[in-house]
């Protein structure tokens, strides 16, 4: 069908123009440089909206698909979009101070002059452009730089259109028309958040120290420093997705059951829409913001998901420096010298006043020079000693054509060929079903080229502790021997082909929770890859464990359907109260007197504490009683946990187990726990939802779901009031939900659920609904066919164009 045709169908007696009711004054595009100007070119798109403010965009090519995909972020998202687009520009010092915390949106740098010096070198040193430069499959397609167009100007159009009412940027100059090459910097910041964007810090202020290393480096442990670093990494990412094969479900079918732990506000929040250019594209999930394609989603034949990999994306090099000069370093005993790159900044000052700051950053062979990875793990540069980062993201742009290739995909092979062919996934893993009855688990990210071969030859000694212990490699960068080298079927040097990858096929469940590879089904362990890649034969997270009991116990009964995978979803059971709250209960009935004394030496009555915990359900469902009391026990308890059964290889799933009660830290914990509640007037038997909840609109929804260390699938990490003695906010956890199966017809069978809802500007009708929606442990029936759409009591119809 023409898509002229199609569009009339589908707006008769439903079509609605958008008219702004005032226009956004904007910077004019004249005073943009030669080659960085808004686009334009008089694109349109249409956009069909169905319940809970989901637009299903149709164009008729990727640049008209980018236009409504960007106006319709915009509708929605306006301020938060502007805000990073100000982080990209390296102007959050003009607008809003240089001491400032930026967020960790797009980078973690802890100052908005870090962020700034960090943004403004990657655009004074071009390179984004010099990525767009390279012709496909190195650089990205035709298809990904028309969508980015086409998404710039379609923001524009409805920047110009609009009067902004979310008071979070209303009037604000910051708020400005944007480009396509805007659009690439986000994705590539996007793409280096796990390397160079996780160590901005480290970068801009890295220069050479006078004497002898800090007494921080020497008194630190560097492998407690880096676990502590890369646990602090993903505290604010993670997810848990599992596919089953047709061998396990009802009609021989693959299953999809996506569950992407992401921050609840900002600018790493997901958003959801379908994307439609009749012929070649049909396609249905989740973007992050400002990234014009579906990274999470299905289409008629194929489901997909990701989860954060335990691959470390980067690497290390210790350099010797040149004697006499601070800034070269010896090759194979031949002095290079760095590159430096002076960046300058404008930075508002006391009375508005804007001056600037310039400062130098240095830059080798091997990449930027950094001093640390964080507080804890400081890289002195002394006389004699320095570091720099590899990082092969930084040499690459493919995310976007990595998810064009899964949307149009028609199996798990399309999959695995777009895998091969873009190589651009930078931090994740993806786990996929298919119509088929297929299922697929692989680690197929962009990794620097570390074998264990290398690290074993070339491993300094700071590296021989931290690479066995944590994956983290520090090489010798004196030595030419010791550079990454290239595999044959890798798109670019240093790093794996695509045959290296750890991959698991048809297996009856795929499933991975944010450990290694190693346990995606327990009965076929994934070994024999680098330790770059993650660990094998050590202990899983809790969370890990109860969502492998879970699944496999799934596959076992058999006949599995999406009503399985919403039941899973909406669980909420707690692995930990599984292992641990019956011998807490018990132990704490033999405690003498009831009583058991807490940290500050207060002896406390517990005895309430013990039947609570005894009757506990071993849920966080909103009506669970007990689970707030143990979960603030658990998380008292911390790292005093101690197990009598020790963690053992070959059973992996049920070890370590059975709680030690004797340790003295379990009853102080306890102490603790039921003071705290106490003090609040909190019922130690207080259900769930009254001791976690969000509020919007001012009504207070229950939210279901636990914290990462209770093993909950259903991951929720809620913000402590200590003055309310509750969980008050959700600052990460379950964000973009998909339950997806096939039926053999044209139309998946899908339930879908954006947790913190479509909007985030509070007068929204969508800032909200699909909130409460998630608070009653429901989804959204999916509605991708045609049939579907037009036929929803919530549609529609929207024309948008450039004037």
């Amino acid at each position: 069908m023409r898509l002229r045709h199609r569009l009339r169908a589908a707006t008769v007696g439903a079509l609605v123009l958008l008219t702004g009711a005032g226009a956004l004054p904007a910077a004019s595009a004249a005073a943009a440089a030669p080659g960085d100007r808004p686009s334009g070119n008089g694109l349109s798109a249409t956009i069909r909206y169905t319940e809970y403010g989901i637009p299903h965009i149709l164009a008729e090519d990727y640049a008209g698909l980018g236009f409504g995909d960007g106006w319709a972020q915009a509708a929605d998202q306006v301020c938060t979009l502007a805000d990073g687009f100000v982080t990209l520009r390296g102007e959050r010092s003009r607008h809003f101070g240089p001491d400032a915390a930026p967020g960790n949106d797009l980078s973690n740098a802890s100052t908005n002059l870090s962020s700034d010096l960090f943004f403004r070198g990657i655009r004074d040193a071009r390179t984004v452009e010099k990525l767009l430069a390279r012709p496909a499959p190195e650089g990205p397609s035709r298809q990904a730089r028309e969508l980015a167009r086409g998404w710039a100007a379609g923001y524009n159009a409805w920047l110009e259109q609009h009067r902004i009412t979310d008071r979070a940027c209303a009037g604000a100059s910051w708020v400005r028309p944007v480009t396509g090459l805007d659009v690439a910097r986000r994705g590539y910041a996007l793409t280096v958040l796990d390397g160079q964007g996780g160590t901005v810090d480290g970068i801009t202020d890295a220069h050479p120290s006078s004497g002898a290393a800090p007494r921080a480096a020497v008194r630190n442990d560097p492998v407690a420093a880096a676990r502590a670093l890369f646990a602090a990494r993903a505290g604010d990412m993670g997810s848990n997705a599992v596919a089953f094969s047709g061998a396990v479900t009802a009609n021989g079918r693959g299953l999809l059951l996506g569950n992407p732990h992401y921050p609840w506000q900002g600018g790493r929040r997901f958003w959801q829409a379908q994307l439609t250019i009749p012929g070649e594209l049909d396609v249905s999930g989740a973007s992050l913001l400002g990234m014009p394609v579906v990274e999470i989603g299905h289409n008629p034949y194929v489901a997909w998901s990701h989860t954060v990999a335990t691959g470390v994306p980067f690497g290390l090099y210790e350099l010797k420096a040149a004697p006499g000069n601070p800034h070269a370093y010896l090759v194979d005993g031949r002095p290079e010298r760095m590159t430096e790159r002076r960046v300058t900044v404008p930075v508002r000052g006391e009375g508005g006043r804007v001056t600037e700051v310039t400062r130098s950053q240095w830059w080798t062979r091997y990449g930027p020079v950094v001093t640390s990875l964080g507080g804890g793990l400081p890289l002195p540069w002394t006389e004699g000693t320095l570091y720099a980062m590899t990082d092969p993201n930084s040499a690459q742009l493919r995310f976007t054509d990595t998810s064009l290739a899964f949307g149009r995909a028609r199996g798990i092979r399309d999959i695995q060929s777009a895998l091969r062919r873009t190589q651009g996934l930078p931090w994740v893993n993806t786990i996929a079903a298919d119509s088929s009855g297929h299922s697929l688990l692989t680690q197929s990210q962009v990794l620097p080229r570390i074998t264990d071969d290398l690290a074993g030859r070339c491993s300094t000694e700071l590296g021989k502790r931290l690479y066995p212990a944590t994956g983290l490699a520090v090489l010798d960068g004196s030595r030419r021997a010791c550079a990454l080298g290239r595999d044959g079927d890798a798109l670019q040097p240093g790093v794996f082909g695509p045959s290296a990858m750890p991959t698991l096929v048809d297996a009856p469940y795929a499933e991975n929770s944010n450990d290694s590879a190693w346990l995606s089904n327990a009965d076929r362990p994934l070994t024999g890859y680098p330790r770059v890649f993650g660990d094998i034969g050590t202990p899983r997270s809790l969370r890990t464990r109860g969502a492998v009991e879970d699944v496999a116990a799934m596959a076992r009964r058999g006949r599995l359907t999406v009503a399985d995978l919403e039941k899973q979803q909406f669980g909420d059971r707690v692995p930990t109260g599984a292992l641990a709250a019956a011998d807490t209960a018990a132990a704490c009935a033999q405690l003498p007197g009831g009583r058991a004394t807490g940290k500050d030496g207060k002896v406390v009555d517990v005895s309430g504490a013990c039947g609570v915990l005894k009757r506990w359900d071993r849920t966080v469902r909103k009506d669970s009683r007990g689970a707030l009391l143990f979960d603030r026990f658990w998380r008292g308890l911390g790292n005093d946990v101690r197990w009598r059964v020790p963690f053992s290889a070959d059973d992996p799933v049920h070890t370590p187990r059975s709680l030690d009660t004797a340790n003295p830290a379990v009853a102080r914990a306890l102490a603790d726990a039921v003071a705290e509640l106490r003090a609040k007037g909190t019922a130690l038997d207080a259900p769930w939802g009254e001791g976690q909840f969000v509020e919007r609109g001012g009504k207070r929804l229950p939210v279901p779901g636990g914290a990462h260390r209770l093993g909950v699938w259903n991951v929720v990490e809620g913000r402590w009031d200590a003055a309310r003695g509750a969980y008050t906010d959700v600052r990460t956890g379950s964000s973009y939900l998909q339950a997806v199966g096939f039926d053999g017809g044209a139309c998946p069978v899908a339930r879908t659920l954006l947790t913190y809802s479509q909007s985030s500007e509070p007068g929204s009708p969508h800032s909200s609904d699909q909130t409460e929606l998630f608070s009653a442990g429901r989804m959204v029936k999916g509605r991708f066919c045609e049939k579907d759409i037009l036929s929803s009591p919530a549609l529609r119809v929207v024309r948008v164009g450039e004037r």
